[in-house]
């Protein structure tokens, strides 16, 4: 029975994980390592629950996807026990967002049962609670949880 989002991926991998987004971005609380890692676990959850409706993290969630995809047994297998693989489509336009988006995707991850820490969940500049590393920033399509954003679009860049 699933009680926590580490649930998902068992204890080890969630830290690892973590430890992923905090070595990517150094000077970060541990603790805010794991909330970032936290919401990129939910994100997937959501995708997977609600293929057909558009979804995009935020550029802070972001962070916590991608260490996730970074584990990629890991991530394979999170993919395979929610039965939909949640594929990255890199976009680079980093204060290109749509707020209805990010709101659509928060109700998604309420639906399937998660708390969503919506400090983790603002607009790619500004008031965020934290800058990350990665650059990304994605809008969703009709053709599946995610699309980058603009067209035609260069790879995703992360900063040194």
């Amino acid at each position: 029975m699933l009680t926590t989002v580490r649930d998902l991926i068992g204890d080890a991998a969630f830290l690892s994980v973590a430890g992923t987004v905090k070595d990517s971005n150094p000077g970060m609380e541990f603790s805010l390592a794991e909330r970032i890692a936290g919401e990129g676990l939910k994100f997937v959850f959501a995708c997977a629950a609600t293929p057909d409706a558009p979804l995009a993290p935020s550029r802070v969630v972001d962070e916590g996807w991608h260490a996730l995809i970074l584990h990629t047994k890991v991530y394979e297998d999170l993919c395979a026990s929610l039965g939909d693989f949640v594929h990255h489509y890199p976009g680079y336009d980093p204060n290109n967002y749509d707020p209805t988006i990010l709101e659509r995707t928060q109700d998604a991850i309420r639906a399937a049962g998660f708390e969503v820490d919506e400090e983790l969940w603002g607009p790619p500049a500004g008031d965020q609670l934290v800058t990350v590393a990665a650059s990304c920033q994605h809008s969703p399509s009709d053709t599946g949880p995610i699309k980058p954003m603009p067209t035609p679009r260069p790879p995703c860049r992360d900063k040194p």
